[in-house]
């Protein structure tokens, strides 16, 4: 997002010493932090804490998959979630061809 930690803490109101443990891996953010920080990033709190965005109803949970960043397929899903639509489309699309 471009943001510093003081920009951020001062968007979030929460206190930039607070930040720093976080970012420490002092402490972890409470769910009523988590909440602020997704309005303030405008992301939902799944995305925050999992970097998957799901679609879906209370009802009908979405299946994750929980992959290691360090593996080849973790750095695969950073690449794709990096990137636009368009750009997502199309590595699914090359993916699924290649497993053809």
């Amino acid at each position: 997002m471009n943001m510093t930690q003081k920009e951020f803490a001062k968007q979030t109101g929460i206190p930039e010493t607070t930040v720093s443990d976080w970012k420490k891996k002092k402490t972890n953010p409470t769910a009523e932090k988590i909440l602020i920080i997704c309005k303030v990033l405008e992301v939902t709190p799944e995305w925050l804490l999992s970097g998957v965005e799901t679609h879906g109803t209370r009802s009908n949970p979405p299946s994750i998959i929980a992959v290691d960043v360090k593996t080849d397929a973790g750095e695969l899903f950073e690449i794709y979630n990096s990137c636009d639509a368009a750009t997502q489309a199309r590595i699914l699309g090359y993916a699924q061809a290649l497993g053809k």
